[in-house]
């Protein structure tokens, strides 16, 4: 697992950018170095309800980058909790088990993308 606090990200150019004068500034939560080598398997924009869970589950071959949108959640991964509110960034390496809590008032939303390796992902509820 891998944890980045947004808010303590500084804002830069991003690379198309003049660097003397930007229209666009960018928080990298990640490099290319930073990931597992593969594939995107999927990009999804999920909604966890007000109080929810999703399952503890593990991917065999899958890395899982969580982006937070809003709200405020648990995430135990392999034992370890990491709470995450908006503009956070969790990385989930393939085997780790993996379970989300909303502990918000309301819906919580994030993106989470895969990538897979040869295996394409599979998912395993323990």
């Amino acid at each position: 697992m891998r944890l980045i606090k947004g808010k303590e990200l500084q804002f830069e150019p991003a690379s198309h950018e003049d660097p003397m004068a930007p229209a666009v500034y960018k928080r990298v939560l990640a490099r290319k170095e930073d990931l597992f080598a593969g594939r995107v398997q999927m990009v999804n924009w999920a909604k966890l309800p007000r109080g929810a869970s999703f399952a503890r589950h593990y991917h065999q071959d899958m890395e899982e980058v969580f982006i937070m949108l809003d709200g405020f959640v648990s995430a135990v991964v392999d034992g370890t909790e990491a709470r995450l509110e908006a503009g956070d960034c969790l990385i989930v390496s393939p085997g780790e088990h993996h379970q989300m809590t909303n502990l918000s008032d309301f819906d919580v939303h994030y993106v989470v993308f895969g990538i897979a390796g040869t295996k394409n992902g599979k998912t395993v509820v323990v």
